[in-house]
């Protein structure tokens, strides 16, 4: 009798331990990936900005892992996203910025993580700016594996006087238009934030994977006039602050949900800031200092040195993931791809290759490195960098090719060159392989 009632209790603390009334199976958790637009690598004050004012970023960051390399595959907006949603190098879909005359996008052929989740039992959601094709219903979230859509079909700038087009930017709910957006814009981060509250308001009881890309802070930035007198009139940073807020408010969902434990969240961006700016830009207000910090390193935006492809990345998954862990392993959006068709149990069936891999067993302590040490840089087609380990190998400037080692040198400030011959030749055959596989092209 002793015995049966010892494994009694055994099989009730197993059971109550693993699940509660508003908690799904630690093995499927819910997904928050959020994708700031144009946010670069200093812009947050766990990443060293000493203006903005991130606490809640902080705290995710101090109760899961922030890491230090982390990498788009693409320093502009359209292919970053791309490779994303799929765990692919853009060259190989879709890179390409689109526009409000676009009539293309991510080829139908390609499989996003929204498509593979569904058919793990998720609810799935995208709020924001989607920027991946919109002239027909196929191209837009909804056709790509999302149950719901809310958000602009390109960048908040693309409509006169920054952008020559007669074509009116407007909010899309689902495959419909629901209003035209014009230059009063400060309630974008606010109603893509209550969007998702909405979701997981709704889908508690489910796994749910929710995307949620800002259209912050992409120019022309805005913010409620709250945020701007608590930013003392600093507009960039009030936009940082209201989105860490938005971050904030979803955390504090999740907590009263009682669904923080089993909730992977993520937050990163989808390139560095807009430092290289054109003058078209800067009119209604908008000034050269509203794009941002990359903090030490060098270049932005559309450039392939560090300030366009290394970004902020903090991920928490308390029911499995490490906390307080800082890392400099280099890791990349499409390894998030990997890694969260890993936690769904999702099976990766595709012809075409995968590029990114699972970071699971890293995340949770499991291994000691990232997958994969390889990071190569396109610019458009043109292939102009590869990182193996340390080592960083730029062809970008063709008669003047350069080799940093950004462990002791990330702001790339120091060629190293001349130092490493056999190490330059090795990289410079690995940058002509990977062009021919990809048809890209070099410099």
């Amino acid at each position: 009798m002793r015995q049966i009632l010892f494994f009694i209790t055994l099989f009730f603390i197993a059971t109550t331990c693993t699940t509660n009334n508003n908690q799904k199976p630690l093995n499927k958790p819910n997904i928050i990936l959020i994708f700031a637009d144009d946010l670069g690598y200093g812009d947050l004050s766990c990443y060293g900005s000493p203006v903005n004012k991130t606490p809640n970023l902080d705290k995710l960051a101090y109760e899961g892992i922030r890491l230090t390399s982390f990498y788009v595959a693409a320093s502009v907006c359209t292919p970053s996203r791309a490779a994303l949603l799929t765990g692919r190098y853009p060259i190989r879909h879709i890179w390409r910025n689109t526009g409000p005359e676009s009539t293309h996008g991510l080829p139908e052929r390609e499989v996003t993580i929204a498509n593979l989740l569904k058919e793990q039992g998720y609810a799935t959601a995208a709020y924001g700016k989607w920027h991946l094709g919109h002239a027909t219903p196929e191209l837009l979230p909804t056709g790509r594996g999302f149950d719901e859509y809310y958000g602009l079909p390109y960048s908040n700038d693309m409509i006169k006087p920054w952008v020559q087009t007669d074509v009116s930017l407007m909010m899309y709910e689902n495959e419909k238009t629901v209003k035209e957006v014009n230059y009063e814009q400060k309630e974008l981060t606010n109603e893509f934030t209550q969007k998702a509250l909405n979701f997981i308001d709704n889908h508690k009881d489910e796994p749910f994977f929710i995307y949620l890309p800002y259209s912050m802070p992409h120019l022309p930035v805005a913010a409620p006039d709250s945020y701007l007198e608590k930013a003392n009139q600093n507009l960039y940073r009030a936009v940082i602050e209201n989105i860490d807020e938005g971050v904030g408010k979803i955390k504090g969902k999740l907590d009263a949900l009682n669904l923080t434990e089993n909730t992977l969240f993520i937050f990163t961006s989808d390139n560095g800031p807009w430092h290289n700016l054109p003058d078209r830009m800067l009119q209604r207000g908008n000034e050269r200092w509203h794009t941002g910090s990359t903090g030490t390193l060098r270049g932005a935006k559309a450039t392939s040195f560090e300030g366009g492809f290394r970004v902020p990345a903090i991920i928490s998954w308390p029911a499995e993931f490490q906390t307080n862990f800082v890392s400099e392993q280099m890791m990349t959006t499409m390894d998030l791809f990997a890694t969260l068709a890993d936690v769904a149990g999702a099976e990766i069936a595709q012809e075409n290759p995968l590029d990114g891999k699972s970071a699971r067993s890293f995340l949770n302590g499991n291994s000691s490195t990232t997958p994969s040490n390889t990071m190569y840089y396109f610019v458009g087609d043109k292939l102009e960098a590869v990182r193996v380990g340390n080592l960083k190998y730029s062809i970008k400037q063709k008669e003047n090719p350069e080799l940093f080692d950004l462990e002791n040198d990330p702001s790339e400030m120091y060629n190293i060159f001349d130092r490493h011959p056999e190490e330059v030749e090795k990289m410079q055959k690995m940058l002509e392989d990977f062009a021919q596989e990809t048809e890209g092209r070099l410099p």
